[in-house]
C-alpha cells in the first residue's frame, strides 16, 4: 500500500503539471479558476468558441486529476474509461 502524498508534495506535482501544459490550455485553466472568467469571455478574448474553452479547460482538469494520482498522462478515452471503472467499484 502506497503512502499518501502530503500536502507540499501534492502542490508541487500540481505544479509542474502546470508548467508543462501546452500554454494556450494553462492560460484557460489560469484564467477560469483564479481570474474568474466565463468562457464566453475567454472565447471572445481568445477567438476560440465557447466550446473550445471548454474542451481546453476539461483537459486541463484531467492532467492534474493524474498528476494527483501520480499517473503518467494518458489519453482522455483512457482517462474515461479509468474514472468510470474507479466509480463501478465504489
Amino acid at each position: 500500500m502506497s503512502e499518501r502524498p502530503t500536502d507540499p508534495e501534492i502542490l508541487k506535482r500540481l505544479e509542474a503539471k502546470l508548467q508543462r501544459m501546452p500554454k494556450l490550455q494553462r492560460e484557460i485553466f489560469l484564467a477560469i479558476r483564479l481570474d474568474d472568467l466565463s468562457y464566453a469571455e475567454i472565447a471572445e478574448r481568445t477567438g476560440l468558441s465557447a466550446e473550445q474553452v471548454e474542451q481546453h479547460f476539461a483537459q486541463s482538469m484531467l492532467a492534474l486529476l493524474d498528476a494527483l494520482d501520480g499517473r503518467p498522462s494518458v489519453s482522455w478515452w483512457q482517462r474515461i474509461l479509468r474514472r468510470v471503472a474507479e466509480w463501478r467499484r465504489r
